[in-house]
């Protein structure tokens, strides 16, 4: 998969996607990073990409015209568009399934805004859609643009050691992940669970997952409306609400 950037910090998002992880699976081809400069395409003598909304109010607007020719030179170095996405509040909240879904894409191209947006004319003519990271307004698309390329490149071939590397994870299945532990067994009078020491594969398998269950049922009940849970799943959660309840009365 290729990944590409625009945006007004070309440098930020390079560095961050150039180390660890990411960073590795680009120097074995696993996937590739490109960031481009907006500036660049701003055909003034100042480089200006910026300019007052019409209408008043306060801020500055990103110009259409710059991001315009920045999109339309990657499209012509490409031969084709990829799927524009355009990080904003405003875009539908990044979630797991909307991540394996641009994980199976060949490539994508991250807009990021930055002051107190871009030209809707731009959005209109060149993004295919819009995508937040939730209910909350940062200085720029660059850290939401970050966030959901790491995301996406952890899903592709190559990149992590083993599939079962995410597949365990929160969210991949539609629950939060169960608790880890490592040496020493014994952390300051606090103990490893047995279960996990006796190296009983299945007996580790079912208490993960009931860990997993408890751990989304306790935080982000809401998960188990569209999780998909096995009559085993849902006898024990009916079990340990039980538990729970007669503990709490």
């Amino acid at each position: 998969m290729r990944i590409d950037f625009l945006t007004l910090f070309p440098e930020m998002c390079a560095a961050v996607m150039g180390e660890s992880i990411i960073g590795r699976a680009q120097k074995k081809g696993a996937v590739e990073i490109h960031c481009h400069q907006i500036r660049d395409f701003a055909n003034n003598k100042h480089n200006r990409i910026d300019d007052s909304p019409f209408g008043g109010g306060k801020g500055m607007l990103m110009m259409a015209e710059p991001i315009a020719l920045c999109i339309e030179n990657l499209i012509a170095q490409l031969g084709k568009k990829p799927h524009f996405i355009y990080m904003s509040p405003l875009g539908t909240v990044l979630t797991q399934q909307k991540v394996k879904e641009l994980a199976r894409l060949e490539n994508i191209a991250i807009l990021c805004g930055h002051y107190e947006g871009v030209d809707e004319r731009v959005l209109e003519e060149f993004v295919d859609e819009q995508i937040s990271i939730g209910d909350y307004v940062l200085t720029g698309g660059e850290l939401p643009g970050l966030v959901m390329a790491d995301a996406v490149c952890r899903m592709l071939p190559g990149v992590l050691a083993e599939d079962i590397c995410f597949e365990e994870e929160s969210h991949y299945h539609g629950l939060l992940e169960y608790p880890h532990y490592t040496r020493p067994s014994n952390w300051r009078g606090k103990e490893t669970p047995e279960v996990l020491l006796n190296g009983h594969h299945a007996k580790i398998d079912a208490w993960r997952r009931q860990q997993s269950l408890i751990r989304t049922a306790e935080n982000r009940p809401d998960l188990l409306e569209t999780a998909q849970l096995t009559a085993q799943d849902l006898a024990f959660l009916e079990q340990w609400k039980k538990s729970s309840d007669s503990r709490t009365s």
